[in-house]
């Protein structure tokens, strides 16, 4: 089975995390990418961000909203921003069709685990199949992700 791996990253660590999951189930890479990117001021970029999930902002994302109709299993990353994902991932959730797509969400955090972010995959992909995911710190280990892979893709 063909496997897609979208992520959005500020820092690189989500990167790292989807980089990973790549090589284990040798999926395809996406990122996403918005137009205007977040400010390299961490502080200045969570007072973005808030300002963003307060809202409900979709930012125009330059890279990453390609087809992906011939894709059924779907890893989507990001980062656990205020308990959810990072805008750009609500841009791709509401400008791809996701229907009928397993979904099987990942997040790096520092300790909040996914928050919210299942029950609002749930709610933006309500035509998906929405699986429990994965949740690491970014100092996980690359045999506790491979652990996880194959126990539970």
């Amino acid at each position: 089975m063909h496997h897609l791996i979208v992520y959005y990253s500020y820092s690189g660590i989500t990167r790292r995390l989807a980089e990973d999951i790549a090589l284990i189930t040798d999926g395809d890479l996406r990122e996403l990418k918005p137009q205007k990117p977040y400010s390299f001021s961490y502080n200045t970029a969570v007072k973005e961000v808030r300002e963003e999930i307060e809202k409900g902002y979709c930012p125009t994302l330059i890279q990453g909203v390609e087809d992906i109709e011939n894709v059924e299993v779907i890893f989507i990353g990001s980062p656990n921003w205020l308990k959810t994902f990072a805008p750009p991932v609500l841009s791709f959730l509401r400008k791809v069709d996701l229907s009928g797509k397993t979904i099987i969400p990942f997040c790096t955090h520092g300790g909040g685990g996914f928050g919210r972010m299942i029950e609002d995959y749930k709610k933006e992909c309500k035509n998906s199949i929405i699986k429990d995911g994965i949740a690491l710190k970014g100092d996980y280990s690359f045999d506790e992700l491979q652990t996880w892979l194959k126990n539970n893709v």
